[in-house]
């Protein structure tokens, strides 16, 4: 028999090994017989079947017992992997139990087997990105206070511009997370919905036993039973997508910051360091951020299977054709990518190296400028604000013409001394006298991830 081709190269890059096995062939196959086991005991609990057919589908539903490589051909022929996979599961049945053969998949379709059996895919999936963004914001929540005060250019539009604080930045990263975290809280109970609804979604074919069923499968899959089947009413899904775009945007987020502080010309915040780590296979001295390329990757090819979602969400009538095929593999490969972004987000916060001495050096960079603000608001209370910003603009263009720091500039200008004294210039240009309320966020950024925790 021909094996099915292994293309999980980069898996290790760009995800992890838990979150592959969630949504391996083994993973999806054993949600689906989950489901099924479900139903044959929810069944049984209301006496629609015999309760002695119960143990033979138990024991046929196990992931294992089947073949992937025929199960995954046939898929090509029925068009969707439930209908094959019912058929195996009752052979397997009848090799032991005729009789219990007969009861399997009373009442249900194929995609209600899909979905729930996806849904229970997705809430172990969930489990794994919670606990990773937990730990991601109890390491940033550190970094934060441990950097709260440590001075370095802030940029806008790549430029320097005002001091702030590396604490300040990590807050801001801090923060994103714990909404996403607040977010995943809040859409989790809708996203661990039954979907149970037979042919047409009517449930029809179980009489009046049929909400009875519905409710006691829900409770054997640990699941809320919804007002009405979704087959074709895909925003849960969806949701999910959306906050897990989220997410991977506020990862890259990240990887796009510390790859910019790493930058040889900055060269202020850098990821961990290891044997192997971020070289070059031609130049010696490379240190690449490759866990940043992961963040940034994922935010980039995450939007677009976003995306696939939304456009497949005006489904026809009550089964749809191809819309719902196009998400049985764009919601997982999301999953994936995050996952992977968060192992490698995970990293970089727990072992980031920091340069505070280069950070006060890059602040210098520009002779003082940074700082011209600072002077330029205590001077417009003593000269009014026009003829403040005029004077330090005109201190400004001299400094850069003379390629002289700005603090000598000011200190030979009659109109700003004659305001200000040498030890008021000297703190006003000094980086750690202009932090304004960097810490005051750090503390309100640790506190909410600490709240939340709570």
């Amino acid at each position: 028999m021909s094996q099915r081709p292994n293309n999980q190269l980069f898996d290790a890059y760009f995800t992890t090994r838990d979150m592959r096995e969630i949504f391996s062939d083994r993973g999806r196959v054993q949600g689906m017989l989950d489901f099924e086991a479900g139903l044959a005991r929810a069944e049984a609990r209301v006496g629609m079947i015999p309760g002695e057919a119960v143990a033979p589908i138990e024991a046929a539903c196990k992931a294992e017992l089947y073949d992937f490589q025929a199960l995954g051909e046939a898929i090509a022929t029925a068009g969707n992997s439930a209908i094959p996979l019912v058929k195996m599961l009752g052979k397997q049945i009848a090799a032991s139990d005729a009789g219990a053969e007969r009861y399997v998949h009373l009442g249900a379709t194929s995609q209600d087997v899909m979905d729930t059996g996806l849904v229970l895919q997705l809430l172990a999936a969930l489990s794994l990105i919670e606990a990773d963004l937990s730990r991601l914001g109890d390491a940033l929540a550190q970094q934060a206070q441990r950097h709260a005060a440590t001075p370095l250019a802030g940029r806008t539009w790549l430029q320097h511009a005002t001091p702030v604080t590396l604490g300040m930045k990590i807050a801001g990263w801090l923060g994103a997370v714990t909404r996403s975290r607040q977010r995943l809280a809040e859409l989790k109970p809708r996203l661990a919905s039954l979907q149970f609804g037979g042919a047409s979604g009517s449930l029809a074919a179980l009489g009046d036993k049929a909400l009875p069923i519905a409710q006691a499968l829900a409770e054997e899959l640990r699941l809320n039973l919804p007002e009405q089947p979704w087959h074709t009413q895909r925003d849960r899904l969806v949701e999910l997508a959306s906050v897990l775009g989220l997410v991977a945007g506020s990862l890259g987020k990240v990887g796009r910051d510390i790859s910019l502080l790493m930058q040889t010309e900055a060269a202020e915040v850098f990821e961990p360091s290891a044997p192997g780590k971020g070289g070059s296979s031609t130049m010696p001295h490379k240190r690449n951020p490759v866990g940043a390329a992961v963040l940034i990757s994922a935010a980039t090819r995450v939007p677009g299977l976003v995306a696939t979602l939304f456009s497949a969400m005006p489904q026809e009538h009550e089964r749809s054709l191809g819309l719902w095929h196009a998400e049985w593999e764009t919601l997982p490969e999301i999953c994936c990518l995050v996952s992977g972004a968060l192992q490698q987000a995970l990293l970089i916060a727990n072992g980031m190296e920091v340069d505070s001495q280069r950070m006060l050096k890059n602040l210098d960079l520009t002779q003082g400028l940074v700082l011209a603000e600072a002077v330029s608001i205590v001077l417009a209370q003593r000269l009014g604000r026009d003829a403040a910003h005029h004077l330090l603009e005109q201190c400004c263009k001299r400094a850069v013409a003379q390629q002289r720091h700005l603090r000598a500039v000011l200190g030979e200008e009659p109109n700003v001394t004659a305001e200000l004294s040498g030890d008021e210039l000297d703190r006003l240009l000094d980086p750690a006298h202009y932090l304004g309320q960097a810490q005051t966020w750090v503390q309100r950024a640790v506190a909410e991830h600490h709240q939340f925790n709570a």
